[in-house]
Formats: C-alpha cells, structure tokens, sequence
C-alpha cells in the first residue's frame, strides 16, 4: 500500500467557497435521502474545477441553477464539476446507509439512535462538499423521520419550523446564523429522556439548556447540567466569553469514538462523560464528566467561532481549549491534584509518544490520515505551550492577548502563528525564540548540576538544555524554556543566586547552558526545579535521596513536594531493578516513613504522595528495559513500602473513612488517599479484612472500586469472588461494567488470553462500541503489564489478530489501539524484535486502512534510538 502524505507547507486557499448551505434529510436506517442545496462563489483560479470531498455516497442528482448536470467526474473520494460559472446554486442528492456505518463516522444508526461524528473529515460521508475547516458557511437544516420512534429530531443552531406530514412523520428546521466548517455539523434523532433548565448570561439574554440521555438515565444527567452552567459562568467571569444562540444542547450517546464534540450549539458526547450518579461513578468519572463538559462548551469560542484554517493547526482549538478546562477543573477542584493528574499524562503517554515513531510538534508538518493528529501531543503538550504563554505573559497579559485574539479573528479559519501574533500584542516579550514549541518535535531534557569552589566558596549550578533528534527531525535547536526553580539551605531557608532571578522564582533557559551562582551559601544548597511542571521537559539532577526528603520538607511548591517523592521512588526502584534493594537503607525508609506521618492531616498530597509511579512513567526514563524485570522491581518496592509503613497506613486508612457521599473537595481528597493505602496495604495478608468489608459496606462506586483494585493486587480468589458480586448488580448496565472489564483486562494471571476470549463473549460486550473495545482490548494492551508483555509474544498476537478484526469495521479505534504495539523504543532487543514481528504482520495486510498504515509502517520504518 502506497499513500500520499498531506503536508503543511501544501497548503493553498480553496479556488470555491460555500456561503450557505440547506439540506433536507429524510431519515431511513438503510436508505437517507440527503439533499444539498450550496451557494457557491469561485474565490480563486477562473478556470479551476469544482472538486467536492465525498466517500460512500450514492449519487442520485447533480444541478446547478436548477438544471440537471450530467458532465461530472465521479470517484471513491470525489465529485468534479470541470465547468462552472463564477457564482451558483448547486444542488446535489444523494443516499447514504447509516445502519451499516460502523465506522461511526458521517451519519450512523446505532441502538435506534441517528447520530454524526464529522470531525475530522466525516462530513463527505453524508454528501458532496468543501469539506475542509477554512470553508465557513451558514447552514439550514430540515430533518424528516418516524415520529414514534424518532421523536426527537436536533441540529445545529436554533429551531425555526416544524410540522407533521400526511403519513405521519414528522419534520423539523434549524437554523444557525454562524458561517461554520462542515466539521461542526451535528445531527441526532432517537427517543431520548431530556433533562432542561436555563443560564442568564451576564448580558442578561436567557440561554435554554437541554441535556438528551438513554431512556432510565435522566437522573444521572443532573450534574452534568449542572457543570454545564458552571461551565458558562466560569468562561464569562475569567474571559468575558458570553454563548450566542438561544438554545445549548448535548446528547449522550453509548456509540462514540471520541470523548465529546462540540458541534455548535448541539454537542454529542460519549455517555461515559455525562452519566454519573453516586452509585454508578466514581470520584474520577464526576471529575471527568464536569471537565470534558466544560471543554466542549469552551470550544464554542476557542474553536467554533475562532477555527482552524487547516488540520495541521488542530491545536490551535485544541492545545487553547485542554488548558482552558484545566483552569476551569482547578478552579472546581484542587490545583494540586489537577497539575498531577495532567503531568501523569504527559510522562506516562506524551513523552511515550515523543520518543516513538509517531513523534511530532503540536503543530505538525505532514499526515497521511487526519484522524491520526488527535494524539496527546497536540492536545496535552499543546496545552503544556499555552500555560507556558501564561506563565510568561501573567494573568493580565494573557487575558489581554485573548481579548486581542477574539477582535481580530472572530469568525474566521486561522492559525497557531495568528494566535501567537495576538498574544505578542500582550506582552514586552518577544515571542519568537518561543515560538520554536509549534514545530519543534520531541521532549527537552533539562539537566540541573553543581560545582563548589572551595577557595572562592562559590557554588555553580549549571542547567543544560538537550534537544534530542526524532523520528521526522534530526536537526533541533535550543527551546525558549521557563523554569520554576527555589534554593533551599541546609536549614530549609530559600535563597537566591547572585545573579538575579525573574519573578515567581522564575528563570529562562533559552541556550544549551546557563549557571547560577551562590557565594558564601556553603555546598548544601538544593536547587529543586521545575516547579508546578513550568514547562514539558523530562528533568535530571544530581539530589541525592536525603535531599529529595529535604525537598519534600521544605519545598514552597506543593507540585515539587509531590515530585520529590516521586523521584525518590523512582530511584529507589532502579535500586530493586538493578538487584541491589539493599540500597535503599532505613534511613531512606525511615525518611519516607517521616514523610507520612508528618502529612497525615493532609489527605490530597498524601493520597498523591502514596502512589507509586507507573510502569509506563518509569519507562520514559529508562532505555533497553527488561520488562519483567523493571515492573517486579516495581511490585517489590511497593511491598516492602506496605510493610515498613504498616502501622501508620493502617492509621491513615481509618482516619480517612467518609460518612454519608459527597462530591466535594475535602471527600474526594479523604476517600482517594483511603483508597490509595488500601491498595497498599493489599500487599499484605491483613488486607482481605479491610477489602472485604469496604466492598461490602460501600455507599459509592470510588470505595466499591478502590476495594475491587486492592483485590486485584491481594488474591485472584478474592477478586474473583468479588468481580462477580460485581457483576450481578451491574450486568444490565454496559456503561458501568466497563469498570468490571476494564479489572478483568488489568489483572496479571497466567491464563489472561483465554480470560480475553470469555470477555469477548459476555452478553454485554460489543465489538461495535468503541467503550466496550476499550475497556477490554485497550485496557489489556495499555495498562496489563506481564499479561500484554508476555515473553513468548502471546499478548502482542493477540492484539494484532484483533486489531485485523477492528480495522474492517472502525479504523479509527483500531489505530489508537496499536499504540502500545508502536512505542518499542525503551525496550530490551529481544522484545522489539517480538513487536516488530506483529507489526509486519500488520502491514502484509493488503487491506490495512491507512489510519492503521501510517502508524505501523513509521513505526517499522523508525530505527532511531531517541
């Protein structure tokens, strides 16, 4: 298979635009008939063809300025029309079957339920069209449908017209007065229970809010209506973004490949981050449902009325919008758990990603399938860039290049330079050298060091920068870099270095090497950097363990306190990793221990501080990995931490017991470090007490699961006896019992495929929700560590014979499922060489989409160790 990439630098402005568009859909599951009625002006070449995207269609009519056409050129991809006048009316009919759509991309049924997903590139699925987002039009839609089964009939904009038809159906119009791309086309039509309520904006005009859920659901929707006006008031209050249209609408849908879309005015969002009540969510999912709420109603300004003007500059909306709603979850919640939970991210998956085949900037140069851009690197790490910008500008600053942003580009398709233009008005700083973050692939490696001169009692601390080559650049150049960095003394007192620093203990390191000096400080100064994670840089440094407690004791940024811990840990594990546990000697347990105790009144950073760093974190750090070996080194820390603590967990975890539920700061804080210790103490015979009675006595699904996880760890008889209880309760609920196979898929045993095979069986699962897929599937070959790494190749065939499976129907879910096949790199010869084995595999497929194409073919082309 040979594809063509698109390319950044290609790009040139469409020689047509469409101003307005009306289509009528009357909806059949087998034969929709959509007809396009377009408005369209030549805006280029005089003598250029009009060349329309459209895949999967049937033709039925084609006319311009109400006379057929039948001189047109047809293709799996597209229409052309060779001859046409400078301005016209065009009118084109076609039939699509959204039954047998899969793919679940353009217009699909699925549960009776109607439903589109056009982003990236889905609405050539549904008719003939410019179907790119520099393309901005007003859109008309009228829907026609079985009213009995089809009662509820919604897409973008305002309802204008509606009425019933001599057969019975019925019909409805919508109207959105905003020239939109086809990317933000919504259509939905089921029967659905409908939560409704309104928001006052600050300009006092009344906004209707409708919230469509599964029949039975309504309930669970509540808070998600409600994060929705918080939501609202929240973007009003910090950028003065007020919504536009009289009415705001989400549906949830259990058939979605993404999280959330924002189609404008009409938002379509996968159920599991909608639905939440206390007996079927978690602490995390309430967390998840507000956040992705709130991104997707950010989005209507930061991507909907300001979009991109080409693909290549998705993080534009992106990038801008994920750091959007995680100042908006930090402002709901804790600062200090949301930072950590966003660094999580980026070491476990987007450093991953930057030392793969798949690296690329967060603006990146060239794709061969679109839907392949929606990595964490654009999003995460985009957002990583924009809280740098902030971090530089300052609140005001940023604020004030916002406000620039909007009054130039309102309305319009434009880029990440547009967008870093608008913030340079802000600021005194040049943001050029900056600017290096868009296209510049992979992570900085940031190495703090220390000399003393004795004679002159001069310390130096010496930071480096490394930009190391990647998989699509070899030639890098030193990065625009702001690092938190505090000294601490010997006594715990901060100091500053002779030659200055900026403000917030904020430095730029902008060259390959910069020192800092200290005179008369004495040699125990202790620089502790990259505090609240100022930039995405994987950091080294010469602390020693002793220095890292100290770090922990006195550091003034909680994130470096968190992080301390973390880099302890991780030290003490390459200990056990190298066969040498005796390393980690009572004085470094009995500091931990100190630790602790010193923190049991505080349960957020206790419940952050407790858990043991990933084996997907300590791989980022790590080359050449022997698998077994890193992930027992891993289990053992986490035992011999268990039994030295014992007696202190133990008091922590009754400390922390929460009475009757509540989502609220101060309950998440105590039931996540409860829940934490738990599965610490798992690692001992006294657990199964603890797990049984907590499972048995629990209120809410973060304690049920804490007791399930901690099962996990202790016994495969327990867990067993328990996932079953489990299942009894919710086995007519697939949404919550992801959880039960997402467990199931987690769980190191030796029998883990034929475990696969029987999940793959249960009445509850289906290879056609993508929730399902994940929580079996992705689960496995993300986050089973012994089971998916198994030493004779075993779990990796297995993913691959699924993935020939999944490819046929949703290529879409199936290339982000071979990731973890794709990220070789870190590991042992013998094992790439296993992984490589699957991916050839892979690419012999003749019929392999080229979603899943272009990630293994770079991944067996890439050869560099980064």
């Amino acid at each position: 298979m040979t594809l063509v990439a698109k390319r950044r630098e290609d790009y040139r402005a469409p020689d047509f635009t469409i101003t307005d568009i009306a289509l009528d859909f009357t909806l059949d599951p087998a034969a929709t008939r959509v007809v396009s009625e377009l408005k369209v002006q030549r805006q280029g070449d005089a003598c250029a063809p009009l060349e329309l995207d459209g895949e999967h269609l049937q033709l039925l009519e084609v006319a311009i300025d109400g006379q057929p056409v039948t001189d047109y050129q047809q293709t799996d991809s597209g229409l052309t029309l060779s001859s046409v006048p400078d301005s016209f009316s065009l009118r084109i009919v076609t039939e699509i079957n959204p039954g047998e759509n899969k793919a679940l991309e353009g217009l699909y049924l699925s549960n009776g339920v109607y439903c589109t997903q056009c982003e990236a590139e889905g609405f050539r699925r549904i008719t003939y069209y410019l179907d790119r987002p520099d393309v901005l039009a007003r859109f008309t839609v009228k829907i026609t449908g079985d009213k009995a089964s089809l009662p509820t009939m919604l897409a973008n904009g305002n309802p204008v017209d509606k009425g019933t038809n001599e057969d019975g159906s019925h019909w409805i119009q919508w109207q959105d007065p905003f020239p939109k791309p086809s990317y933000l086309f919504a259509l939905v039509a089921g029967s659905f229970d409908q939560l409704s309520d309104t928001f006052v904006t600050q300009g006092g005009k009344t906004v209707a809010l409708e919230l469509f859920v599964d029949k039975g659901k309504r309930q669970r929707g509540v808070f998600a209506l409600d994060a929705l006006k918080r939501s609202m008031k929240w973007d009003e209050e910090v950028f003065g973004l007020e919504y536009d249209l009289d009415i705001y609408m989400i549906v949830a849908v259990d058939f979605f490949n993404m999280g959330a879309m924002e189609n404008k005015g009409l938002n379509v969002f996968n159920s599991k981050f909608v639905l939440a009540d206390q007996a079927s969510a978690t602490d995390e999912d309430f967390f998840n449902v507000e956040s992705v709420i709130a991104h997707e109603y950010f989005h209507n300004w930061t991507g909907n009325r300001v979009t991109c003007r080409d693909w290549f500059q998705l993080s534009l909306k992106e990038g801008l919008t994920v750091f959007r709603d995680q100042q908006f979850s930090s402002d709901m919640s804790s600062p200090l758990s949301n930072r950590i939970k966003q660094v999580r991210v980026m070491r476990e998956h987007q450093f991953a990603e930057d030392a793969s085949a798949m690296s690329h900037p967060i603006r990146p140069d060239e794709v061969i399938e679109m839907n392949n851009f929606y990595t964490v690197t654009v999003y995460d790490k985009g957002a990583e860039v924009i809280r740098m910008m902030h971090t530089l500008l300052g609140v005001d600053g940023f604020r004030a290049g916002m406000d620039e942003y909007f009054r130039r580009h309102d309305g319009q398709a434009v880029t990440c330079d547009d967008f870093v233009s608008a913030m340079q008005s802000a600021t005194d700083i040049d943001l050029t050298h900056f600017s290096r973050w868009y296209s510049q692939s992979g992570t900085p490696r940031l190495a703090v060091k220390r000399s003393f001169d004795e004679a002159s009692e001069v310390l130096t601390v010496t930071i480096t920068q490394q930009n190391l080559p990647t998989a699509e650049q070899s030639d890098k150049q030193d990065l625009f870099i702001p690092l938190q960095i505090e000294f601490l003394d010997a006594d715990g007192q901060h100091v500053l270095p002779d030659n200055g620093m900026y403000r917030d203990n904020l430095v730029i390191v902008d060259k390959a090497e910069m020192t800092l000096t200290f005179t008369g400080k004495g040699q125990a100064v202790t620089p502790v950097a990259l505090g609240n994670f100022s930039a995405p840089v994987k950091l080294t440094s010469d602390l020693t363990p002793s220095e890292w407690l100290h770090a922990f004791r006195f550091a003034n940024d909680a994130f470096s306190r968190w992080d301390a811990i973390q880099q302890l840990y991780d030290w003490c594990i390459e200990q056990y990793y190298r066969g040498a546990p005796h390393q980690v000697d009572n004085t470094i347990w009995q500091g931990l221990y100190q630790a602790v105790e010193a923190s049991q009144d505080n349960p957020e950073i206790l419940g952050e501080c407790l858990v043991i760093p990933s084996f997907e974190t300590l791989c980022q750090s790590r080359d050449n990995i022997d698998v077994h070996g890193l992930n027992k080194a891993r289990q053992a820390f986490s035992h011999d931490l268990a039994k030295f603590m014992q007696d202190l967990l133990l008091i922590i975890y009754q400390t922390n017991q929460t009475d009757s539920y509540a989502y609220e700061p101060e309950q998440v804080s105590s039931r996540r470090c409860k829940n934490v210790v738990l599965g610490l103490l798992a690692e001992l015979p006294l657990a199964e007490t603890f797990i049984t009675e907590q499972f048995n006595g629990s209120d809410n699904m973060s304690d049920t699961l804490g007791a399930l996880k901690a099962a996990q760890v202790f016994d495969l008889v327990l867990f067993n006896n328990l996932m079953n209880a489990f299942e009894q309760r919710w086995r007519d609920d697939p949404l919550v019992l992801d959880k039960w196979f997402g467990l199931h898929a987690t769980c190191e045993r030796s029998d883990i495929l034929a475990q696969l095979t029987l999940l793959r069986q249960h009445p509850q699962f289906s290879q056609q929700n993508p929730n399902r897929v994940r929580a079996v599937i992705g689960s496995f070959a993300f986050y089973n560590t012994a089971g998916f790494h198994a030493d004779d190749g075993s779990g990796y065939r297995f993913l691959t014979d699924y993935l020939f499976e999944l490819d046929k129907s949703n290529p879409q879910v199936a290339s982000r499922l071979v990731t973890p096949l794709t990220q070789w790199q870190h590991y042992a010869s013998d094992r790439q060489a296993l992984m490589k084995q699957q991916l050839a595999r892979l690419l012999d497929d003749a019929s392999l989409s080229k979603d899943l194409y272009e990630k293994v073919s770079k991944a067996l082309a890439y050869g560099h160790d980064s």
